[in-house]
């Protein structure tokens, strides 16, 4: 395993104090339905330059495409989008996928994946793999998995699933920003009152988990990869805050997946709260840490 810890730079430091103080009132005075709320919050992100969206919507399949202007020939990235399995949408999450198309130049397909309390496990986690198979059946022939807390969990279940199956796989890589894979709580950072995390509550997670659950065993591997076999997994980049409830849960991971054999890249960024590369308008650090994981990407479609 490689553990890199990045500083929290000069210039972001009065920046993310303002942002957290923004994120304090946005919580506190927002008004309405909840998912409508975490939508206007993280439809925030801006779209890079270019990039162009389509939605998709068939039968058995919703989401959105996000499209470089200059698009390589080969490859796509999937993206799971967060929200604590209760909320979040594909749509809302446009921006953040976009930054990622564009700086890769490859097309992203961000999943509109059933929610709980409607949907339980292993609703989402089929949904994905539904996704998966039908851009394979799309032209598809190599695929980068991404995802953001939830949706990073969501991405690390489907790669041990195609890791065992019976299939050669076409997933090349695993990009995850502050994953959550432990849905049993065994991190200590998740109750640590010393944490700073401005977004993410214990017992909002814990409310989350109940309702995603449904009664399913929480160490299940199709509700968290933690404890799932990790053995064989494509290479994995994990980026997480320091100041994060899911600290553990990406150090936890990451340790079990490389004594499993698998390579995995761990990026902790100093100072920086939940999936902070959503901020990439306000912080420096985020626009960084979006670079190191585009070039991650371009990397394994180049390799595979």
């Amino acid at each position: 395993m490689s553990l890199v810890t990045f500083p929290l730079v000069d210039e972001d430091r009065n920046r993310e104090t303002a942002l957290r103080a923004r994120f304090a009132q946005f919580w506190s005075t927002a008004k309405g339905d909840p998912r409508t709320v975490y939508d206007t919050f993280i439809s925030a992100t801006p779209f890079a330059e270019g990039v162009s969206s389509e939605q998709v919507e068939t039968a058995s399949m919703r989401g959105w495409w996000l499209r470089p202007p200059v698009a390589e020939h080969d490859g796509a990235i999937l993206y799971l989008h967060g929200g604590g399995y209760v909320a979040g949408s594909a749509k809302a999450y446009r921006g953040l996928a976009s930054q990622l198309a564009g700086r890769t130049r490859r097309p992203a397909f961000v999943l509109e994946y059933p929610l709980a309390p409607e949907a339980t496990v292993p609703a989402a986690p089929d949904a994905v793999m539904a996704a998966y198979d039908w851009l394979r059946s799309n032209g598809s022939e190599r695929i980068a998995f991404a995802g953001d807390s939830a949706g990073g969990g969501l991405a690390l279940v489907t790669l041990a699933r195609l890791a065992h199956a019976s299939r050669p796989s076409a997933a090349i890589a695993g990009l995850v920003f502050s994953p959550w894979v432990d849905l049993a709580f065994t991190g200590a950072s998740m109750r640590d009152p010393r944490s700073q995390d401005p977004l993410l509550t214990y017992e909002a997670l814990q409310a989350g988990a109940r309702m995603y659950l449904g009664g399913a065993d929480p160490r299940d591997p199709l509700a968290s990869p933690l404890f799932a076999d990790l053995s064989g997994l494509p290479p994995l980049l994990i980026q997480v805050g320091s100041d994060e409830r899911l600290l553990d849960d990406a150090r936890q991971y990451a340790e079990r997946a490389a004594g499993a054999g698998s390579q995995v890249r761990v990026e902790v960024w100093e100072g920086m709260h939940h999936v902070f590369q959503v901020d990439v308008a306000h912080l420096r650090t985020s626009g960084v840490a979006l670079d190191r994981a585009a070039v991650f990407l371009a990397e394994a479609f180049a390799i595979h």
